[in-house]
């Protein structure tokens, strides 16, 4: 029976109005069939007015799904007047115990209790009425057996549907955090890029500017220091095409999957793209050891800048390198822009906990008494780059005048 009753809700699951209607039509026809046999001894054979209760027996349940409790009423009503008219129990007790199960999978648990109390009341008369024929503890069992059965099967497959909702609609949602995961994701890199491009791109057009303007400035009194800046822009600016273009080259050959192992430089191998990247694409980021590099250029644009080391020098992770020179290059790239020509100071120091370096200027002849860093990007970006690698950054003006901006990140690892 919870075979055939699973098996019969699966289906109906699918195509509801077919399954029922063939439900339908087999229980009519196999009540007709079973009514024209001999009956057991007390019971009356089946005539035209048994089989027209059979056939509305059988047809109510094309309406189980729609209406439940209300099919479940109809078919036991018929069934207690197909009784009292002295006809066989058996022939019509499948469609009420079909209309039980529906109730059980569908509807409360008061409700399915109350059908079943029903069902097993309905049995016991059809025992009484043909007492001389039955045995009353048979008769007894079997009202409480098969409705219990029915029951428990019902229940538990109302429980699966239930389960199996709730499983498509947890699927959804996962679904859906997973598509907004991607795209907080898709943001945040592209968030990432445009930090990186901010910071290459304010650094270098910083120091272009400045001596772009020095070099206009000088250029009638003394060609020289002209020509000087003039230099200083071109490499300037060679150094900034080079790490945007090692960032979009490794962006692009991440996303197709390549780029483990570049070709040499002279192998004449193409690297996609119709062009040879060469191996400055594929150089490493910018970290501690160009440093120095960085702080010649912001002296050729007019800043007095000088490094200390204090402590042991430890080798970093490349990552926590990086942010070190990140920090320094937007620390340095706001005293170009709010500071103007002053001195300036990076200290690193190497500490058994912490790694702190400290970028501190002199208040510009240019800048007004309290301007400092805004809090705009670059300091929202150094900020992040910190606590990626579990440090912090604070930025403030001075007690003496200037700025000052501190980076603190854990003990480097050494390697």
């Amino acid at each position: 029976m919870h075979a055939g009753f699973g098996l019969l809700d699966r289906l109906g699951g699918r195509r509801p109005l077919v399954v029922d209607s063939l439900l339908a039509l087999g229980y009519v026809g196999a009540g007709l069939l079973l009514g024209q046999e001999q009956p057991p001894a007390g019971w009356r054979s089946m005539d035209m007015t048994g089989a027209v209760l059979t056939a509305l027996v059988g047809l109510v349940l094309l309406a189980r799904r729609i209406a439940p409790v209300e099919v479940f009423a109809a078919s036991s009503t018929l069934w207690v007047v197909f009784i009292a008219c002295g006809y066989w129990p058996v022939v019509n007790s499948m469609p009420p115990l079909l209309g039980l199960y529906t109730v059980a999978a569908t509807r409360r648990r008061r409700t399915s209790f109350l059908c079943t109390g029903v069902v097993t009341g309905i049995w016991v008369y059809a025992g009484i009425g043909n007492i001389d024929n039955s045995s009353m503890p048979t008769v007894i069992a079997q009202a409480v057996l098969f409705p219990a059965v029915v029951l428990v099967v019902g229940r538990g497959s109302g429980a699966l549907a239930e389960r199996n909702r709730q499983l498509a609609e947890l699927t959804l949602r996962l679904r859906e955090q997973q598509e907004e995961n991607a795209l907080r994701a898709l943001t945040e890199e592209r968030v990432r890029i445009a930090r990186e491009l901010h910071d290459v791109v304010a650094h270098h057009m910083s120091v272009v500017a400045l001596q772009a303007g020095m070099a206009s400035y000088v250029f009638p009194t003394d060609p020289a220091a002209s020509r000087r800046a003039l230099d200083t822009i071109a490499e300037t600016s060679r150094e900034a095409l080079e790490e945007m273009r090692r960032m979009l080259v490794l962006l692009r050959v991440g996303q197709e999957g390549r780029g483990d192992a570049p070709a040499a430089p002279d192998s004449g191998q193409d690297t996609g793209g119709g062009q040879d990247t060469g191996g400055a694409a594929y150089a490493p980021a910018p970290g501690l050891d160009l440093l120095d590099g960085l702080l010649e250029r912001v002296r050729g644009a007019g800043v007095e800048v000088t490094m200390d080391v204090a402590g042991t020098p430890a080798r970093v992770p490349q990552g926590t390198a990086l942010c070190v020179y990140r920090v320094v290059q937007e620390a340095l790239t706001n005293v170009l822009k709010h500071a103007g020509p002053t001195r300036a100071s990076v200290a690193i120091h190497y500490a058994p906990h912490s790694l702190v370096v400290c970028v501190t200027n002199e208040q510009g002849a240019e800048s007004a008494p309290d301007k400092g860093l805004s809090p705009g990007l670059g300091l929202i970006g150094m900020r992040e780059r910190a606590k990626i690698y579990g440090g912090s950054v604070t930025a403030g003006p001075r007690a003496l005048g200037g700025f000052e901006v501190r980076l603190t990140l854990p003990a480097p690892t050494t390697v």
